[in-house]
């Protein structure tokens, strides 16, 4: 039993060493293999790899993929005008050299991101402050991304110590005023609208009036004109009624002298015999 107990003890030991000698790298990450706090070797390659065990190595991982950062920071930036704007705009970037990275960076992706974020944003102000708020918006808007691209490489790939990393593109996704400037332009905007509302409803109310003017004289001309012409045709009817009739009494004269010279017949009655 004592045998069977210390075998099943010295497996168990044993296989506990292995899993910590053992590790898996993955595709999508960088295997780095410390050994008392210093690098001793960077695994590229997907697969099962060997190490010594805790204490005297220790692995870390760190992403190979193509990571992405976004702007976080709404302080407004100065135009070569004066003008207060937000840029929003995003990077696409990946660990190069995880030695490098490890040393002047940090041992994970978060230290490169705000590494990164204070980099890009620098150049943005730099860049944003040589120029107009019409080239930002049009016509330097892809030479500003080149330029800022161009600066952040030249910060990351410095000859002293470089970063260990890789900007792929640099991107603006959004121009904007400040918000204290977007209010007022927007209450300008609205005091614009409004003003030209109440000019056009001013417009339409002259002319309103001048159509209503316009209707009341033509209505009173027509008023005019029937009543003019009422009074006319009233004055003809009212002449012709009063005027003489000389016709049916000239007609009246030879009845009555038929009248006269008429003397009436009594009939002759005939009695027959009884």
């Amino acid at each position: 039993m004592n045998k069977l107990g210390f075998a099943v003890s010295s497996l168990l030991v044993l296989l506990a060493i292995a899993s910590s000698t053992l590790f898996v790298v993955d595709q999508r990450q960088f295997g780095v293999v410390f050994q008392l706090g210093e690098i001793r070797r960077v695994v590229t390659e997907p697969g099962l790899n060997f190490k010594l065990p805790p204490p005297f190595q220790n692995v870390s991982y760190i992403d190979k993929r193509l990571l992405t950062l976004e702007s976080t920071d709404t302080e407004p930036t100065l135009t070569a005008e004066k003008q207060r704007v937000v840029i929003d705009w995003y990077v696409r970037w990946r660990v190069s050299d995880p030695q490098a990275y490890i040393r002047n960076v940090g041992v994970n992706e978060r230290a490169g991101a705000l590494q990164l974020n204070r980099v890009v944003r620098n150049s943005f102000q730099q860049e944003v402050n040589k120029r107009t708020l019409k080239e930002l918006l049009s016509t330097q808007r892809e030479k500003l991304m080149e330029d800022v691209k161009r600066e952040v490489l030249a910060a990351v790939r410095g000859a002293e110590k470089p970063w260990g990393m890789d900007v792929v593109d640099v991107r603006i996704t959004r121009v904007d005023y400040a918000e204290s400037i977007t209010a007022s332009v927007y209450q300008r905007m609205e005091a614009e609208r409004k003003r030209v509302a109440n000019e056009l409803r001013s417009t339409g109310f002259a002319e309103g009036e001048k159509i209503r003017a316009d209707a009341d004289r033509q209505r009173e001309v027509i008023v005019a004109e029937a009543y003019r012409k009422a009074q006319t045709i009233k004055g003809e009817g009212d002449a012709k009624a009063t005027a003489p009739t000389p016709r049916p009494l000239a007609a009246i004269r030879p009845l009555r002298s038929s009248i006269a010279a008429w003397t009436p017949t009594r009939p002759v009655s005939t009695a027959s015999p009884m």
